[in-house]
């Protein structure tokens, strides 16, 4: 239970920005230890996430926190190009070692992805959107970074107790979410309910 819990936390984006983390790992070496665990796929459900994203081969995306990861690494063999984005340096190369050609990193800043402007097709966001303070400004920097007809993609903990992720208290209500990305110029666009703990929704600009 307890690594579930760590794994809760995830989002290695968070790991240096959040003050208030539930049983924060020590090191990157444990955080990817955390975040790659096989049993995280029973309830992660990568390969179904993955199906429902249909990326095309001439597709870019961006995986916000990708930490070592455990999407970037997936999304490799379906994408033309993957931006690993995290502000962990370390694991960012835990991330690289070893990956395609296509894998390329981005050392981000908390408040700042630091996208190239009109540069990815999908931006996508697992278990981290919820450990980012000061959204409304990430929005404007997301949008600038989306080309024409671009989407945002978050999956995260719905606001309620769970057997794996933090408390309710650090996660983001559903709706609030929509709420949001209404307010930054996004509408849903699609969601998905097929995961057991975690809100899949897709958005896109409200007016492309």
């Amino acid at each position: 239970m307890r690594l579930l819990l760590t794994l809760a936390v995830t989002a290695s984006l968070a790991s240096a920005q959040v003050a208030h983390q539930h049983h924060p790992p020590t090191d990157a070496a444990e955080y990817a230890r955390a975040l790659s665990d096989p049993s995280r796929d029973a309830w992660q459900k990568p390969h179904e996430v993955i199906t429902a994203l249909a990326l095309k081969p001439t597709e870019s995306i961006a995986d916000i926190g990708a930490g070592p990861g455990y999407f970037a690494r997936r999304f490799a063999h379906h994408a033309d190009t993957v931006y690993a984005v995290d502000i962990d340096e370390k694991l960012l190369k835990m991330g690289a070692d070893g990956a395609p050609a296509n894998y390329k990193t981005i050392l981000a800043a908390p408040d700042d992805p630091r996208l190239t402007a009109a540069s990815v097709d999908t931006i996508f966001f697992c278990d981290v959107l919820h450990h980012i303070s000061g959204r409304s400004a990430y929005y404007k920097k997301l949008d600038q970074a989306l080309k024409p007809g671009g989407r945002i993609v978050i999956v995260d903990f719905y606001k309620r107790e769970l057997p794996v992720g933090p408390p309710p208290s650090m996660k983001l209500d559903r709706d609030q979410v929509i709420a949001e990305f209404k307010t930054a110029g996004f509408r849903l666009a699609k969601s998905y309910d097929f995961l057991p703990h975690q809100y899949f929704l897709v958005f896109e600009r409200a007016n492309p």
